[in-house]
């Protein structure tokens, strides 16, 4: 996976090169779990990690979880570009789903609040086995 971020409120830019690894998760779903290096413009690299629960939902909705099982967003597989938004007072994230290119997807977030203005890209693709 390569990520892409670009900071609107402060005008820096990062990128976080790493791997997004799927697995069951022994309830019927998927863990995905992202790792990388995390290099932002004017800081040092640094680990990055992150873990989300895949489920299936009614109507053959994805249901994006937190680790610890929070509801974070939907993917609805019916389009091509499926989008959704999560509100984490007082900042809102949405985020766009392009399958339009598989196996190569991507998401697009973006976060907008009161300390907050970012756009994060990621691009995921297969490693060869």
């Amino acid at each position: 996976m390569s990520r892409r971020i670009a900071d609107r409120l402060g005008g820096g830019t990062g990128r976080l090169d790493g791997r997004a690894r799927f697995s069951p998760d022994g309830a019927g779903g998927l863990v995905m779990e992202e790792s990388g290096r995390l290099q932002m413009q004017d800081g040092p690299a640094l680990d990055a990690t992150r873990r989300y629960l895949w489920r299936a939902g009614e109507g053959g909705v994805i249901e994006v979880l937190y680790a610890d099982g929070r509801r974070f967003h939907r993917i609805v597989p019916d389009r091509l570009m499926p989008d959704d938004t999560h509100l984490c007072e007082p900042d809102l994230y949405h985020v766009s789903y392009d399958f339009t290119g598989w196996p190569v997807w991507r998401t697009v977030w973006r976060v907008v609040g009161p300390r907050k203005n970012y756009r994060m890209v990621t691009e995921y693709r297969r490693l060869a086995p």
